[in-house]
């Protein structure tokens, strides 16, 4: 059996309270968990979230301090526009309010002892004044991981595709300018093949030292449509051997939102399908 740690992202489970959610999953099988802070699961604005955390941490243990807290819900902070406002808005007040939500994020990593974050650039409102956004980007990002650092809790980076970090190649730069110990990545597999990042086994063994989180499903090159696996074109026995050869010890989290409406027989057979495939 792989030592993998596979686990599942909670966005998955849109028609579920997080607590039935979480108790399945640990029910399934699986070690680890993402869970993506939405309206009815952690609301890090909500006043009673200290009770919230509190009322898991009986489900929260049988995970043994496996998993990360993910930023990616479409419509918390505008009701009107997905993924808005981001860290790369032309408008100040803009941004403060996505660094107010993911300095919240980091205290619910540190409060459920996860002490890991993943979050994304976000897309700019137009192409014109990309070297500005990245100035905003690294300067958001500097502010985080010093944030970060005060609560013990280590940030994990995602490109994106049609934001304004997609590729790793622009990660590379991001990365350096940050220049932060608590700085990493999450690696989506399905973005690398959408994009035409291959092989893929190279980039895992390219930054295995700061890869901290991974997004695991199929996808069709070309196609940013998070599928169950067997329905799109990547091999993963590969990739998972790769994964251990580098000794990656954090979470493989499963991350097919879209398929909420089968959740439960979705988890179960995503679970046997990485199983199988990393023996």
């Amino acid at each position: 059996m792989s030592s993998l740690l596979f686990g599942y992202n909670t966005n998955g489970f849109a028609h579920h309270r997080l607590d039935q959610a979480l108790e399945i999953l640990a029910d399934l099988g699986y070690q680890s968990v993402a869970i993506t802070l939405d309206h009815f699961s952690l609301n890090p604005f909500e006043a009673d979230l200290a009770g919230q955390v509190r009322a898991l941490r009986p489900v929260l243990h049988r995970f043994h301090g496996r998993g990360v807290i993910e930023t990616g819900a479409r419509f918390l902070l505008d009701a009107n526009h997905k993924h808005q406002p981001t860290l790369v808005n032309k408008n100040r007040s803009d941004r403060q309010r996505r660094l107010d939500f993911l300095s919240r994020a980091i205290d619910v990593a540190a409060e459920t002892g996860f002490n890991l974050v993943s979050f994304w650039s976000g897309a700019p409102e137009e192409t014109r004044g990309s070297r500005t956004r990245m100035n905003y980007l690294v300067d958001g990002c500097k502010w985080l991981a010093n944030y970060a650092e005060v609560r013990n809790v280590r940030l994990a980076f995602e490109p994106e595709p049609g934001m304004l970090i997609d590729t790793l190649d622009k990660f590379a730069e991001l990365f350096d300018r940050v220049d932060h110990p608590l700085f990493g990545l999450t690696i989506d597999i399905g973005h690398l093949h959408c994009q035409g990042e291959t092989p893929i086994a190279k980039h895992l063994r390219r930054w295995k030292d700061v890869l901290w989180n991974i997004h695991i499903e199929d996808m069709k090159r070309g196609v940013h449509d998070h599928l169950m696996f067997g329905d799109g074109e990547i091999k993963f026995p590969p990739l998972l051997r790769t994964l251990a050869e580098i000794g990656y010890s954090g979470g493989v989290h499963v991350e097919l939102s879209r398929h909420s409406h089968d959740a439960v027989e979705t988890a179960r057979q995503s679970l046997a399908f990485l199983r199988k495939a990393s023996r």
